[in-house]
C-alpha cells in the first residue's frame, strides 16, 4: 500500500479553522441561551474561517488526489495523449488558481492601502482577505505536485 501524499500545513490550518468555528458557534449558542443576546464577532469570524477551511481543505484534497474528476477519457488514451490531457488539465487549473491568487493579492493590497475596516468588528479588512491569495497559491503548489505524481504514475486514478 502506497502512503497517501499529504498537505500537512493546510490540513492543520483547516482543522484549526473548523475547531474555532465549532467553539465560537457553541459559545454563541450558550450565550444566546443564557442571556438572550449573541456574541457580535461570531458571524464575521465564522465566515472568514469558513473560507480558510474551504481553501485549506481543497489544497489537501488536491494533494491527495481527492477532487472529483471524470477519468474515462484519460484512462482510454494511450501514453502520449494521456500525458497531454493531464498537462492540459494542469494548465486549466493553474490558470484559474493563478487568477484567484493574482486578483486576491491585488484586493488584499488595495484593502491594506485603503485601510478598510470590517463592518462588524472594525478590524482591518485585509486580515481576512489575505488568506484567499495565500491559500490559492498553496493550491497551485498542490496541483503541480499532484500533476507531477500523476505523470510519474505515482497516483492511481481510482483512489
Amino acid at each position: 500500500m502506497k502512503p497517501s501524499p499529504d498537505a500537512r500545513p493546510e490540513r492543520w490550518l483547516a482543522s484549526l479553522a473548523l475547531v474555532i468555528i465549532a467553539l465560537i458557534s457553541l459559545a454563541n449558542v450558550v450565550t444566546r441561551y443564557l442571556s438572550g443576546g449573541s456574541l457580535a464577532f461570531t458571524e464575521e469570524f465564522s465566515v472568514f474561517l469558513l473560507v480558510v477551511l474551504t481553501f485549506g481543505g481543497a489544497a489537501v484534497a488536491l494533494r491527495r488526489n481527492g477532487h472529483i474528476r471524470i477519468g474515462l477519457l484519460e484512462r482510454a488514451l494511450p501514453g502520449g495523449p494521456r500525458r497531454a490531457l493531464i498537462l492540459f488539465q494542469w494548465a486549466c487549473a493553474v490558470t484559474v488558481l493563478g487568477l484567484i491568487t493574482w486578483f486576491g493579492a491585488r484586493l488584499a493590497w488595495q484593502e491594506y492601502q485603503w485601510r478598510s475596516l470590517s463592518p462588524g468588528l472594525g478590524l482591518p479588512q485585509w486580515w481576512y482577505i489575505v488568506w484567499l491569495p495565500l491559500l490559492s497559491a498553496a493550491m497551485l503548489v498542490r496541483q503541480t505536485q499532484q500533476t507531477r505524481d500523476r505523470l510519474r504514475g505515482r497516483l492511481d486514478d481510482e483512489s
